[in-house]
């Protein structure tokens, strides 16, 4: 099972705690994820990513093992803590401001 850790305003719209468990089969990557938890939790579909071409959205990041993910292709595996369930995949909301 990998495990995923959701900003405060995404759990609260799939209406989930901390983390949710996902099953993915086949290669670990960010796309994998998103597409299983946008088929778990249809509500959080184009919140993420942008509906039509699928990109990450500017203020939401990535973080795999405490590395940055948000610019790699989306189709790169991800780390093996990360596939075996031992780590979790932290989304999380960039702020921005001045």
């Amino acid at each position: 099972m990998i495990r995923v850790v959701l900003p405060y305003h995404l759990r609260t719209l799939a209406a989930v705690e901390d983390e949710v468990s996902l099953e993915i089969q086949g290669p670990v990557t960010p796309r994998a994820i998103l597409d299983a938890l946008e088929s778990r939790y249809p509500v959080l579909r184009g919140t993420i990513r942008d509906h039509g071409s699928l990109q990450r959205r500017p203020f939401i990041r990535f973080f795999a093992c405490k590395q940055d993910v948000s610019n790699d292709s989306p189709d790169v595996p991800l780390p093996d803590p990360i596939a075996k369930g031992a780590e979790p995949l932290y989304i999380v909301g960039a702020m921005a401001g001045g």
